[in-house]
């Protein structure tokens, strides 16, 4: 069966995103447009490196690139992130339910462990007056 939310460029952005430095350059997009030249100066690989990933990122719709002179202007399209996040939402959501069954449990326990040491007390404050009677 297949996931309605992966789709072709879905499977693309993904594939993009895996990359820790494409998230990087991601990243320094958000900010705003960039040269390649500026992209390949703030990361410590080769420029065709960069070239390459730049590519990856185009192909998936990721970066858009315009041409101004002999440079190449690259600018952020979130646009794709969008059907990522949408299929990650069900783990949002798989995670958050998670986080407060936990939540639950460990004030269950808080509670429990409280109650103990109110007791506890109580004994102890019982034993020393009766010895001072």
């Amino acid at each position: 069966m297949r996931n309605r939310w992966v789709t072709h460029s879905n499977a693309a952005a993904f594939q993009a995103v895996a990359d820790p430095t494409r998230r990087a350059v991601l990243d320094l997009l958000r900010r705003g447009s960039l040269p390649a030249g500026a992209i390949a100066r703030a990361f410590p690989v080769s420029r065709p490196a960069i070239s390459r990933h730049l590519r990856v990122l185009r192909r998936a719709r990721l970066v858009e690139e315009r041409r101004s002179g002999r440079h190449r202007i690259y600018r952020l399209n979130a646009d794709p992130l969008k059907g990522v996040d949408r299929w990650l939402e069900a783990y949002r959501e798989f995670w958050n339910s998670k986080l407060g069954d936990l939540k639950n449990f460990l004030e269950g326990e808080a509670s429990k462990a409280d109650a103990g040491r109110q007791g506890r007390k109580r004994r102890a404050d019982s034993r020393a007056r009766r010895k001072v009677k």
